[in-house]
């Protein structure tokens, strides 16, 4: 895809153009920070603002990505084979679609983003992939997720489905009560279904507070919690051991390897953590 001139992207047949480019975007500027071409000029200032004071802002995306590769690479090999990932974010290397089809080739994956780009991008590169769509709609709305005509096309609720809010929940304020949100989406899965998360973290490490202040800054949210805080996220389902822990450390299933211990981490490897719970 050629880099765009910071005005506008790269016009399609599926471009949408009814977009806001004067604020930045959570996906954009997350696709920036990835060193990706699919944001604007105003995208780019706020990831060099969280520059600023993360400079390795790119390893610590790329973390999270990580993050997110162990988690649908183990929901997908316990049988799984839908996918609802909420705040999907711009189409990127190691996508959700990507993992999971390289487990389960048959495995379907429906994206959502409550960014227009992201659903003009999206369909433009998926357009090709049957097994794989996207839409828009907001975690702040869950109807307008359930109820969407694509999501119930790809997504049968009658059987397990591996729900994933991934690098979203930092964007929310506690006061916004986004638990509620989570347990209606959970409500509408059935028993055998995976939640899988990630979430910026706050264990003391100076970090993660310069993490929250640039991306305030940036973007208006990006609130740190405590572990205890994102585990009260997955609405008391039990975690799939070890539990949460920083993805580079983190290794679902897995109970007797040998970890690096966390003094011993790079900075940028202190800044997320992940985590998968089953519904029983």
């Amino acid at each position: 895809m050629a880099e765009n001139d910071g005005t506008k992207p790269e016009e399609t047949e599926d471009y949408v153009p009814d977009f806001d480019i004067s604020k930045p975007s959570i996906a954009r500027i997350y696709d920036a920070t990835l060193g990706g071409k699919d944001n604007f000029a105003v995208d780019r200032e706020g990831a060099a603002m969280i520059a600023k004071y993360v400079p390795k802002i790119r390893e610590a995306s790329q973390d999270n990505r990580l993050g997110l590769r162990k988690g649908v690479e183990y929901v997908a090999r316990q049988g799984i084979d839908q996918f609802l990932d909420i705040g999907a974010g711009l189409p990127t290397q190691e996508n959700t679609h990507q993992v999971a089809q390289a487990i389960n080739p048959n495995a379907k994956v429906m994206y959502v983003d409550n960014d227009p780009i992201v659903l003009a991008h999206g369909r433009a590169l998926l357009a090709t992939n049957e097994s794989t769509a996207i839409a828009t709609a907001d975690l702040r709305d869950p109807p307008s997720i359930l109820n969407h005509p694509d999501v119930n096309k790809m997504i049968d609720f009658d059987r397990p489905v591996g729900l994933m809010i991934v690098g979203l929940m930092m964007h929310f304020h506690r006061e916004e009560d986004p638990g509620t949100w989570i347990r209606a989406l959970l409500d509408a899965c059935p028993s055998g279904s995976y939640l899988h998360m990630t979430d910026f973290v706050d264990t003391g490490y100076p970090e993660q507070e310069a993490m929250e202040k640039s991306c305030i800054m940036a973007m208006g949210n990006g609130w740190i919690r405590t572990p205890e805080e994102i585990e009260a996220h997955f609405q008391g389902l039990p975690l799939v051991p070890p539990g949460l822990d920083y993805p580079s450390r983190w290794f679902p299933g897995e109970t007797d390897r040998e970890l690096t211990p966390v003094e011993d981490l790079e900075e940028h490897q202190r800044i997320i953590m992940a985590g998968v719970a089953y519904k029983p």
